[in-house]
């Protein structure tokens, strides 16, 4: 992602001043939080899921579900909201998510989530930030 571009680009001193060291670490590195440690795995309330590094609004609290991953697992994002890349570390191939605004990494996309979509975004808390109401 690298050799992309983005509506909101900041230089790697601008986020680091924007952002807690963990959400620097995963959303701008590439890391991943441990599983089970966001408190956004019980947030129940009716809202937005936005990218916490740039406030772009990502998922709708309605494709929420428990998905017993230990991270806050939804079934599809918001139109045009994230990106995705082929992801070959750790020796698998994975699809990486990130914000198609920031280019933020937000976790990954698998298929074996439930209907409609059949696809469990498994998202890092951290990356998120929930914003309560419509």
């Amino acid at each position: 992602m690298a050799n992309e571009s983005f509506p909101v680009e900041k230089s790697e001193t601008e986020w680091r001043s924007l952002l807690s060291a963990d959400q620097f670490r995963v959303l701008r590195e590439h890391g991943t939080e441990r599983a089970g440690t966001s408190p956004l795995n019980y947030e129940k309330r009716t809202g937005h899921y936005n990218c916490a590094a740039c406030g772009h609004a990502l998922f709708e609290s309605g494709t929420k579900y428990e998905s017993g991953s230990g991270w806050p697992s939804f079934f599809r994002p918001l139109p045009g909201a994230v990106a995705t890349t082929t992801d070959q570390t750790h020796g698998m191939t994975r699809v990486e998510v990130h914000c198609a605004n920031c280019g933020g990494h937000l976790g990954h996309v698998f298929n074996d989530g439930p209907a409609p979509t059949g696809q469990r975004y498994c998202m890092n808390g951290v990356s998120l930030k929930f914003e309560p109401g419509a």
